[in-house]
Order: structure tokens, then C-alpha cells, then sequence
């Protein structure tokens, strides 16, 4: 068994911008042939697949314009896959990620690391307070947490959940809340096998709807800092 690449967690500096941003990125469009494998299996879909072919077949009585249809249909169903996740992209990099140090760094009770390996950077996750927590908590929620695929299976996606974890503790945290989609399996077995529950579960939006691409809403209870003192 080979040793485990070394590797140290530490705060974003401006210098780690393109590579991070690039990270972020790749570990997106990475989702969108799951999500076009889900959308295939989606009865809606097997229907479209069966009734289109069928209906210009009966018009035309062109078998070549009814079989050529159905490869019509995957380049749309392809390009309906990618559409939620460009998007999704496009809006992060606009907000929070338009300016890390700013979103992320400027405030106490927030923060942005990444994972270097090998002397680059290797993996990345951010944490945000939520504004809107319910009463009587103080909830952190984690954001944008990816590993590139040449470093997956080295420990660092689970090193950088810790990460969040300790700080949140660290700041007097009571929840740390995430948000993950049906299709990222991996992601979500991790913060399964750490401890986070499921919540919730809603569609981001109708074209993650319609290709049945659900999302996960996590929840890790830290133990309270007052419990010692009771």
C-alpha cells in the first residue's frame, strides 16, 4: 500500500484564486453525466423517447427521420443536464466567489480553506454563518467543498469537513447545514458516514424537476459548550 500523499489544510490567500475557481468549476460539470444518466431513467423521458420516434414515423413514414429524432432528443436532454449546473456556476462566481477574501475572510465567524498536496491545491471548501438561523441557533453552513479527481481517495474531502467542523465548534456553533444533490453519491456517503442527518430535500429548479436531480439538505449537531458548565 502506497503512504498517503502529505497534505495541510490552510486559509485561501489571493494567490489560490484561478486554481480554486478552476476546482470549483470541474468539480461542477463533473455532476451533469449523472445527471443526464438520471434524466435518461425518468418515465417522462422513456415516453418522449417512444412517442416522438412513433409520431413522426406515422407523419412521415420515415424510419431515418424517426431513429434520427431520438439522437435529437439526447443532445437535448444532454445540454438540459448541463444547463442547471452552468448556471449554478455562473451565479456562485458572480456572488460569493467573485471576491473570496471578501465573502469569506473579512468576518469572524467565517472562512474559506483549501487543501494543498504535492505543493498545489488540491481541494477546497468554504463555511458561511446562516443569516437566517432558527431560534435559539447558531447554524454554519458549508459550502463549495471539492477535491480534485487526481487527489480523491487521500482523506482530503473528509480533512476539509473536519476542518469546518472544529472551527465551527471552535466559534461557538450550535449546527453546521449543507446542501448536496441526489447525484453527488460520493459527497454524500462522506458526510453520511461523519455524522451529518438529512433534513430536507427539494428541487433547485424545474429543470433539475424535470430530471428528477433532487437536493439534499444535511444537518450536523455539535455539542453544546455549555452542557460542561451546567
Amino acid at each position: 500500500i502506497l503512504p498517503m500523499a502529505p497534505h495541510h489544510i490552510r486559509k485561501y490567500q489571493e494567490t489560490d484564486r484561478k486554481r480554486v475557481l478552476d476546482l470549483f468549476s470541474q468539480g461542477m460539470f463533473e455532476h451533469v453525466p449523472a445527471t443526464f444518466r438520471l434524466g435518461l431513467k425518468m418515465p417522462q423521458t422513456f415516453l418522449l423517447f417512444l412517442g416522438v420516434p412513433i409520431a413522426l414515423l406515422l407523419v412521415s413514414g420515415s424510419w431515418l427521420l424517426a431513429l434520427g429524432s431520438n439522437v435529437t432528443l439526447l443532445v437535448f436532454l444532454w445540454l438540459l443536464a448541463r444547463q442547471p449546473w452552468r448556471k449554478y456556476v455562473v451565479m456562485c462566481l458572480q456572488t460569493d466567489l467573485a471576491d473570496i477574501t471578501k465573502s469569506y475572510l473579512r468576518a469572524r465567524g467565517s472562512c474559506f480553506w483549501v487543501a494543498e498536496s504535492g505543493g498545489q491545491v488540491a481541494g477546497i471548501v468554504g463555511a458561511l454563518p446562516v443569516e437566517d438561523s432558527p431560534p435559539g441557533r447558531k447554524q454554519l453552513q458549508l459550502f463549495h467543498l471539492s477535491v480534485a479527481l487526481e487527489h480523491r481517495g487521500e482523506g482530503l474531502g473528509k480533512a476539509l469537513v473536519m476542518t469546518v467542523l472544529q472551527f465551527a465548534r471552535a466559534q461557538g456553533y450550535s449546527e453546521v447545514v449543507l446542501e448536496t444533490s441526489i447525484v453527488q453519491q460520493d459527497a454524500l456517503t462522506l458526510y453520511l458516514r461523519m455524522g451529518f442527518q438529512k433534513t430536507g430535500e427539494y428541487f433547485f429548479s424545474k429543470t433539475f424537476r424535470l430530471l428528477g436531480n433532487s437536493t439534499i439538505q444535511l444537518k450536523y449537531c455539535l455539542p453544546s459548550t455549555q452542557e460542561g458548565g451546567l
